[in-house]
């Protein structure tokens, strides 16, 4: 694996967020098609450019990720 893969997996995955509100690991999983280290990397580089936000629902305890739009004004 290497950055260049790890770039084009995270377009998959943005993609994918960028079709629905939320989403689960499952979810995500099962339609893009990657594996766990893959789906983790792509993750993990949306994340650090702040482009993907998590959240918990207590109800049910799932973790959702979705898209962190940020709009700078000024």
């Amino acid at each position: 694996m290497n950055k260049q893969i790890i770039g084009t997996n995270a377009g998959i995955l943005w993609n994918l967020l960028s079709q629905q509100e939320r989403w689960e690991y499952n979810e995500l999983k099962a339609r893009s098609g990657l594996h766990d280290r893959d789906l983790n990397a792509a993750i993990g580089w949306l994340a650090r450019e702040d482009k993907i936000q998590f959240e918990t629902d207590e109800t049910n305890h799932h973790e959702y990720l979705y898209l962190a739009i940020n709009y700078f004004i000024g």
